[in-house]
């Protein structure tokens, strides 16, 4: 399982998705927000202390990270965790952390691969639960937490030069592209700067969203979840 999440959240710190997680803007303000007018540098700044501001957003996109196809679809809230869903090579999970535990409900595919046949047929739909900060499940944490994957994906990122303007998804926006790794992140023109969208070409693309900025979410904890220590104890 470490090695799955590791995946998520390498392909996430790739330069070109690097970018993506601290710049735009999200919100829908008439007027402009400068971002347009600043060096590439300048923007990636704004935009880094906008989303280390933000109270929530939704992430949701396909990429490719050393030859294998990774999806999620999350929303994440400030300080207090996240839910959604993860895939990679046939596996799913269903993820949510809140109040310092995290639950995930794996598809029967990716029980069976961590646990085989027989437990894969016990654990159909159910919920698993273990603490968010240690244990098996602890490195789930940072794909619901919001600013450690914000953190993961501002690793690194190679040299940017700015686009040209355009709308996404309806919204002004302006091109950072990633001159060395390829990839381009477009920067909304608009209110506050958050990420709008990323995309990349070639056999490592993909395109990853970042909408609903500071949008209410509801987290709660699946009822009647397994503790994992019981399973793991015999008990």
């Amino acid at each position: 399982m470490k090695n799955l999440i590791r995946s998520f959240l390498t392909a996430l710190a790739l330069p070109a998705l690097g970018a993506l997680a601290i710049a735009g803007c999200g919100s829908s303000s008439p007027s402009g927000n400068g971002v347009a007018g600043k060096t590439p540098e300048q923007i990636l700044q704004a935009t880094k202390a906008a989303a280390a501001s933000a109270a929530s957003v939704h992430i949701a996109g396909s990429i490719v990270s050393g030859g294998k196809p990774i999806s999620l679809n999350m929303e994440l809230v400030a300080g207090k965790g996240g839910k959604g869903t993860i895939a990679q090579e046939g596996f799913s999970i269903d993820l949510v952390q809140v109040a310092g535990s995290v639950y995930i409900n794996g598809s029967d595919a990716f029980y069976k691969h961590v646990a085989g046949s027989a437990a894969a047929q016990l654990l159909h739909g159910k919920w698993l639960k273990a603490p968010a900060g240690s244990g098996e499940l602890a490195s789930l944490s940072e794909l619901t937490n919001l600013s450690k994957l914000i953190d993961a994906a501002l690793a690194s990122h190679g040299t940017l030069s700015k686009g040209d303007q355009t709308t996404v998804d309806g919204q002004k926006a302006v091109g950072l592209k990633d001159t060395t790794k390829g990839g381009t992140l477009y920067v909304a023109t608009t209110g506050k700067p958050y990420p709008l969208e990323i995309v990349k070409s070639g056999a490592e693309g993909g395109k990853v969203v970042f909408d609903h900025w500071d949008r209410p979410v509801t987290l709660s904890a699946p009822a009647n979840a397994i503790d994992i220590s019981k399973l793991q104890s015999g008990q």
